[in-house]
C-alpha cells in the first residue's frame, strides 16, 4: 500500500465505485478511462504501450553494446610513449622518492 496522495485517492474511488455496485471490471475500466492504462499495475499490451513495453529491453541492450565497445576501445589503445624529456624527469622523481 502507497501513502502517495494519487494512491489514497484511488482507493477512495475504488471503494466509492464498488459501493454504488459496480463490479471489478466496471472499476478497473472506469479508472482506465479516467487516468489511462499507468494506474494498472501491468498495463495491457496495446498500440500505445507498446513502446512503454519495448523501451526497456532495447535501452538494456543499446547500454550493453556501448560497454563493450567502450572496453573494447580501452583494451586495445596503444602504450603512452614518453619523451626523452619526460624519462628524464620521470628518472628523476623515481630517485627522489627512493631516498629514505
Amino acid at each position: 500500500d502507497s501513502d502517495a496522495d494519487l494512491a489514497r485517492d484511488l482507493r477512495i474511488l475504488v471503494r466509492e465505485r464498488l459501493v454504488a455496485g459496480d463490479s471489478n471490471d466496471e472499476v478497473e475500466q472506469y479508472l482506465v478511462d479516467r487516468y489511462g492504462e499507468f494506474v494498472l499495475l501491468n498495463p495491457r499490451l496495446g498500440g500505445h504501450t507498446i513502446l512503454l513495453w519495448i523501451a526497456a529491453p532495447v535501452l538494456l541492450l543499446v547500454g550493453l553494446i556501448a560497454l563493450l565497445f567502450a572496453r573494447r576501445k580501452v583494451a586495445v589503445s596503444e602504450p603512452v610513449v614518453l619523451t626523452a624529456e619526460e624519462e628524464a624527469a620521470l628518472a628523476e622523481l623515481q630517485r627522489n622518492t627512493d631516498r629514505p
